[in-house]
């Protein structure tokens, strides 16, 4: 009775009858307390877990692997590592189970190095792990990132003939993937000789995340073409390429792909498309995606007041804030950079400095170098310099190359020359083999009439082997997305194109428009300078 209460996950109600069970002067046997140990696992019952713990030892069976392993389980799960490694290390024969629940317990609390030890010292014993016990250190392998630690349990999976297991394989395509090796990752999945939905959705979302939209497009026409319908992760990943590009209609297309209440009723794919639809700057078919959510989360509610904040819907994202502190969800530090990057490109400094002081006096957040850089910006944004960079000086961590590169842009703007070469210092420390910190240096100097000093940066450049990377943008014409670099002399329709620019150009001149070249390269004529800058202007 106590297994069937447990097995539906009736852990109150096997507790009971464990009572009712003693009160009638029934006892429990090393069938009975892995059971009702593992209730108690799940209701984090330490105080009847340590009870039972007591007759285990009165009834002798405190040798009993399953029942001592059961005792691992419930420590780890209340908290108390120690005292499950200590009991753990009494077990006198342990099997797989027990090796697996101790590398769990580490994995639980966020010691994945330890857990991979611990599976080290499995393999010295004569025992083999199984699939779960895999895909459990693999899975701590990739909290970590530790992509040499990955491979070497690639090697003992293949040697172990364990590939071949979907599960396993599929977490070594997530620890390639989550490491930044598409190339491994993508060698897994096309050796894999079944896979099933969660493996394409996790290869696709690798493509995603990885900065490769292209890819996960195409692998969910693989997938189609193989007769393979999607589910929500997979669209996830999708919807997420989708952004990137900015195909607005493929990503539509995709979110169809599973059923309209289905996607609704899906926190992240919900999320995915309100993410998709603001970042096209489209908030009138994200905010009908948001009001139709059947259930709305911290993470749905931080979609929608970021997309609202950074398309220009300040005050409307500062009514969804207060709206979120009415229905008692408290707000994170996703919530605030979403505010606080309206109120930087809208230029609320007094707002976006009463959010940034609420963070930690109010709602007792602990600011992020995300957090600070929003200020930054904002600063640097607002033409007060010194504040920035005041700002920067006084932050409890070092600042990274966003923030510092904030900062840069304002000195280019305002021709601060002096503080751009102290911020330029820390952008070389920080990214040594960036071109655009010394192109930027470079041209703020040109403008400035320091032609001796730009030229020395450039040829610093050239001595430490530093190429300036093409700049390019991207515009979808009847579903086809096409690439232009600066400059760009082989796409097929170049001379219409230029021919088109050159005649709206001619249209803008006479309509009193006068281009601003003063950034845009250095060290070219006037005349190619207008050039360059019509054939790649930026919004």
């Amino acid at each position: 009775m106590i297994r069937g209460l447990v097995s539906n996950d009736c852990f109150d109600d096997a507790v009971d009858f464990y009572s009712l069970m003693r009160s009638e002067g029934f006892l429990p046997n090393n069938f009975t307390f892995p059971f009702v140990l593992k209730a108690c696992a799940r209701l984090l019952d330490l105080q009847l877990g340590v009870k039972i713990h007591t007759l285990v030892v009165k009834a002798g069976f405190h040798y009993d692997v399953f029942v001592k392993t059961s005792l691992v389980c419930l420590y780890a799960k209340c908290g108390f590592l120690e005292d499950a490694h200590k009991v753990f290390d009494d077990i006198p024969k342990k099997n797989v189970v027990s090796w697996t629940t101790i590398i769990s317990a580490y994995i639980g609390v966020g010691k994945s190095r330890e857990a991979i030890d611990m599976f080290r010292r499995l393999l010295e014993t004569n025992l083999v792990p199984d699939s779960f016990t895999v895909v459990r250190v693999l899975s701590a392998c990739t909290q970590l990132g530790d992509i040499n630690c990955g491979e070497w349990i690639h090697k003992w999976i293949m040697e172990m003939g364990m590939v071949r297991n979907i599960f396993v394989a599929t977490s070594l395509v997530d620890v390639y993937a989550k490491c930044g090796n598409m190339e491994k990752a993508r060698g897994v999945f096309d050796g894999m000789p079944e896979k099933d939905i969660v493996t394409w959705g996790a290869m696709i979302q690798a493509y995603a995340l990885n900065g490769l939209p292209r890819e996960a497009m195409d692998l969910l026409f693989q997938m189609q073409r193989e007769n393979v319908k999607p589910e929500c992760y997979s669209v996830v990943g999708v919807l997420s390429a989708c952004t990137r590009l900015g195909a607005l209609e493929l990503g539509e297309w995709a979110s169809g792909l599973v059923d309209r209440n289905e996607f609704l009723c899906s926190l992240i794919v919900g999320t995915a498309l309100i993410d998709l639809y603001a970042k096209y700057g489209n908030m009138a078919w994200a905010w009908e995606v948001f009001k139709g959510m059947k259930e709305k989360d911290r993470v749905v509610w931080n979609a929608i007041i970021s997309g609202l904040a950074m398309n220009g819907y300040v005050k409307i994202s500062f009514g969804l804030f207060g709206q979120v502190e009415k229905k008692g969800i408290k707000p994170d530090g996703n919530t605030f950079i979403g505010l606080l990057c309206g109120c930087t490109h809208a230029g609320l400094v007094d707002e976006d400095m009463q959010y940034f002081n609420s963070m930690d006096r109010v709602f007792s957040l602990t600011l992020i170098v995300e957090h600070y850089g929003c200020m930054v910006d904002l600063l640097s944004r607002a033409g007060l310099l010194d504040e920035a960079h005041q700002m920067i000086r006084n932050m409890p961590m070092e600042a990274n190359a966003i923030v510092w590169g904030a900062l840069l842009g304002a000195c280019r703007m305002h021709r601060d020359t002096q503080l751009a070469e102290l911020v330029l210092k820390q952008l070389i420390e920080l990214e040594p083999w960036n071109s655009r910190n010394h192109v930027l240096l470079s041209n703020i100097y040109s403008t400035n009439l320091k032609w001796d000093e730009a030229a020395m940066i450039r040829l610093s450049m050239n001595e430490k082997g530093i190429q300036k990377l093409q700049r390019c943008s991207w515009i979808k014409v009847h579903g086809i997305v096409h690439e232009f670099f600066v400059g760009d002399k082989y796409h097929p329709l170049l001379e219409k194109i230029n021919a088109k620019l050159d005649e709206l150009t001619k249209k803008m001149k006479v309509a009193g428009y006068i281009p601003t070249t003063d950034y845009v390269l250095f060290d070219i004529e006037e005349e190619e300078n207008e050039h360059f800058l019509g054939c790649h202007e930026k919004p």
